[in-house]
């Protein structure tokens, strides 16, 4: 399947001196630039999929992501996946990929070993909406998608809804989206993302969900926490 239009995007250093890409077709940058590395652990690694390791004691989990983007969320997984002895099913869906050529040049992988580095460029040379083995522990299905066009069988211990935000992409915050991700969770599934949004939280709250508001990464106010 080729893959959908790409979109200009230029290269930002953020404050904790990572990588972010700005689009041109979102006017939006891909993460905080006040620290990408550092947003992305705290919103999906530290409040979703730490949080449901240490709340549920699970060994396996399964991970959905809305926008796969730079890939930082899949790469941030994998390492606290193998810093903890976990098994991953990740599925992420993305409309807009970024080239390999622009996402081998992000700088995620300085401070990481050779072999981290190797796992980083699999992520995104993996082919799409195949099921592909990182390592043994770490199985990767990318969607080359509309999140609209979506479906899966399968229902997933966590959501990263990591979409742009409402004000770029506000057909993806809807109510009728967060009854299809909450219908994709098991129960007792977690969804998390940086936004904190009034509307998106009557949402979510519409759809089912039981909302959460956490304190925001970087300096930002909130950011919210769905449950199943």
């Amino acid at each position: 399947m080729e893959e959908k239009d790409s979109h200009p995007i230029s290269f930002l250093v953020t404050d904790d001196n990572s990588h972010t890409l700005f689009s041109e077709r979102f006017r939006a940058s891909y993460h905080s630039t006040r620290g990408a590395i550092s947003e992305s652990k705290y919103v999906f690694i530290q409040n979703g999929l730490q949080y449901v390791h240490e709340q549920f004691q699970s060994k396996e989990i399964s991970i959905l992501e809305v926008g796969f983007g730079t890939g930082l969320n899949a790469f941030m997984t994998y390492l606290y996946a193998q810093e903890q002895d976990l098994k991953i099913n990740y599925q992420s869906i993305e409309a807009y990929p970024v080239p390999i050529t622009e996402a081998s040049r992000l700088n995620y992988t300085s401070q990481f070993s050779e072999q981290e580095k190797i796992v980083f460029n699999q992520l995104h040379q993996q082919e799409w909406n195949r099921v592909g083995q990182i390592s043994d522990s770490f199985s990767l299905n990318k969607h080359l998608c509309l999140l609209e066009e979506f479906s899966s069988q399968q229902k997933f211990d966590i959501i990263y809804f990591d979409a742009f935000s409402p004000s770029e992409q506000p057909e993806l915050w809807t109510e009728a989206i967060f009854e299809k991700m909450y219908d994709l969770l098991k129960r007792n599934g977690v969804l998390v993302t940086y936004c904190a949004q009034g509307q998106m939280k009557r949402n979510m709250k519409q759809a089912g969900f039981k909302v959460k508001s956490l304190p925001g990464a970087l300096g930002k106010r909130e950011m919210t926490r769905g449950l199943k």
